[in-house]
């Protein structure tokens, strides 16, 4: 039907033909014809700047606001504007760009889970503080998925048919959501964030080390490709279980996690499994006063634990004491408790006339362990307040594997462990990922299992990995990492945008060729992501909003582009600000764009 032969009713006027030009795209050219046509301009991108004040101190959470990358909608959740999306989507497709070399395929999984599978892999009761629960129509509890490892595992087990369709690499990049208890520090601990999973399902337990040593190589070159100065840590697996783990850490002051890294032989470890030859010593006989004492009890309230560390040097800290050390000795110990007293008083009361009920652990750190049973009388083993005389006691101050107990927490110098020359820095990071080689735990009780030609009746698990990488908490670190006292400073590989340009004066034909001289390219590998700056606007006002939004390269078309075709072209991470040709450009800022 012809738009002449169309009836309107209610006064509504036809539509006009679009009209093509050779700036503006023609709706009948091919859609990739349609795409090269068009122009990114700041005049036609939502980016809200000004009305929110810089803060002493700023913080890169900060500026990400402030350059009108994202909003609060309430405590640990943001929103994120078409700036900070765009950032995002680079993340993303860095992360196809490598879960894809190794041979993954990306799928997505439901946000909604049931308890009850949760239930049936033993991990409900651990991790139910933070989780976000509700219930259907139909009364049945379900959850806001914090972690897919339960979703996916049974998803496997209901579709493997066979052990010839091992190995599997499957990954995602969707919402996760905890309850935090304390949401801080904008993107780097919210309620709602995104992260990139990748799940994997080996037949043995070698193939699965080899499954992990491929992966690790692709987060090298993914974070290689941010040029983030990563240092992969050593790591507990926690309530994830398995028997390998290990982080990717940017050092950051602000950072929640403590990581050891020599500086020697590359040993590095997250403080909850680092080790150290500690260099401090106690000088002179050991009295009672170089005993210190953290009291803590185990999560089944049986078990009553004195830790003793010792007190070295003029101004020992309250903190000095390293829980990790005392828990690799306690696995149950309840790490969650500050204060055991009340507990400890509570357990006594409980245990009255219950023999056996109860015992009482001395966990001692070596240094102390030769003079303690001779201080014993002079040591408060019960609160003062407290006293039972039929509880037994035991202690001990060596690891499972025979190794002295050291309960300080680890500090700079240090000697490393593995090494006898090297010594230890603590750095303060920000994890940025986590792997785990799960094993069997979750496709033993979950039955993702296949059986072998050799022995079809008995079905062998699949040996599982899991592999984390936190896409908006990327966003949130390098924002923290790279920032000034001007603005944001992003890679080239995430940045909004590589390079803006802004003219001192209005926006004209010319202006607009030299845009698309800088976008043409022989493919996409060459070609450069730029914006425009048209906004009427003041020039001044642009340059300082260019340098809070941190674009990469700055391009200004000034009086001596107009005049002469030459360009100022600016890298605040590099400081640079030279004069270059307009037909120079592109190959020049190429060259700068590698050097980020």
């Amino acid at each position: 039907m012809h738009a002449s032969n169309l009836i309107y009713r209610g006064g509504l006027r036809p539509l006009k033909a679009a009209q093509s030009s050779n700036r503006i795209r023609a709706f009948s050219q091919p859609f990739f014809a349609q795409s090269a046509r068009l122009r990114s301009t700041l005049s036609k991108i939502w980016v809200p700047t000004g009305g929110v004040t810089a803060t002493e101190g700023e913080t890169g959470h900060g500026k990400l606001i402030r350059a009108g990358f994202l909003r609060q909608a309430q405590s640990g959740v943001f929103q994120l504007l078409p700036l900070g999306l765009r950032v995002q989507d680079k993340i993303e497709r860095l992360v196809d760009k490598h879960m894809q070399s190794i041979g993954a395929s990306k799928l997505a999984l439901s946000t909604l889970t049931t308890e009850e599978l949760w239930r049936k892999s033993g991990r409900l009761d651990k991790v139910s503080p933070e989780l976000f629960r509700l219930k259907d129509r139909k009364d049945v509890p379900i959850m806001l998925s914090p972690t897919h490892e339960e979703e996916i595992t049974s998803l496997v087990a209901s579709t493997l048919k066979s052990y010839k369709d091992l190995p599997l690499k499957l990954y995602q990049i969707t919402r996760k959501y905890r309850d935090e208890i304390r949401p801080r520090h904008g993107l780097l601990r919210s309620r709602e964030f995104i992260m990139k999973d990748l799940y994997t399902f080996d037949l043995t337990h070698d193939s699965a080390i080899e499954t992990y040593r491929d992966v690790a190589g692709a987060y090298s070159a993914f974070f290689s490709d941010l040029k983030l100065p990563i240092l992969v840590a050593e790591a507990s697996s926690g309530d994830m279980g398995g028997e390998h783990s290990h982080e990717y850490h940017l050092s950051h002051p602000i950072g929640e996690d403590t990581v050891a890294s020599c500086s020697n032989c590359g040993y590095t470890a997250n403080d909850e499994v680092a080790a150290a030859r500690s260099s401090r010593r106690i000088d002179g006989a050991i009295s009672s006063y170089n005993f210190g004492l953290w009291r803590g009890i185990t999560k089944d309230r049986k078990t009553l634990v004195n830790a003793w560390y010792p007190k070295i040097g003029d101004s020992p800290s309250e903190d000095s004491w390293n829980i990790h050390a005392v828990k690799s000795v306690v696995p149950e110990l309840d790490t969650s408790v500050s204060d055991a007293a009340p507990f400890w008083s509570e357990a006594l009361q409980e245990a009255k006339g219950q023999n056996g009920e109860l015992q009482l652990l001395n966990v001692i750190d070596s240094r102390l362990s030769r003079a303690f049973e001779g201080l014993q009388d002079e040591l408060p083993l019960l609160p003062a307040d407290l006293t039972n005389g039929h509880i037994p006691q035991s202690s001990i101050s060596q690891t499972p594997t025979g190794i002295d107990l050291n309960l300080l927490r680890i500090a700079d110098g240090d000697g490393c462990p593995r090494c006898e020359s090297g010594t230890l820095e603590v750095h303060r990071a920000l994890e940025l990922g986590h792997t785990f080689l799960l094993g069997t735990r979750y496709s033993e009780p979950l039955e993702a299992s296949v059986a072998l030609p050799q022995n079809p009746g008995v079905p062998v698990p699949t040996q599982m990995g899991c592999f984390g990488i936190g896409v908006s908490r990327i966003l949130g670190a390098v924002a923290e990492q790279l920032t000034d006292d001007k603005g944001l400073n992003w890679p080239r590989a995430i940045a909004p945008f590589e390079v803006v340009i802004i003219p001192t004066s209005g926006v004209n034909e010319q202006t607009l060729d030299f845009y698309d001289s800088l976008t043409k390219a022989e493919s996409s590998a060459t070609a450069l992501d730029v914006v425009l700056d048209d906004r009427k606007e003041a020039f001044g006002w642009k340059m300082q909003d260019a340098d809070m939004t941190g674009y990469p390269v700055v391009v200004v078309l000034g009086k001596a582009w107009r005049e002469r075709g030459v360009c100022e072209v600016q890298c605040r991470r590099l400081f640079i600000k030279e004069n270059v040709k307009a037909e120079e450009v592109p190959q020049y800022i190429r060259a700068l764009l590698e050097r980020l």
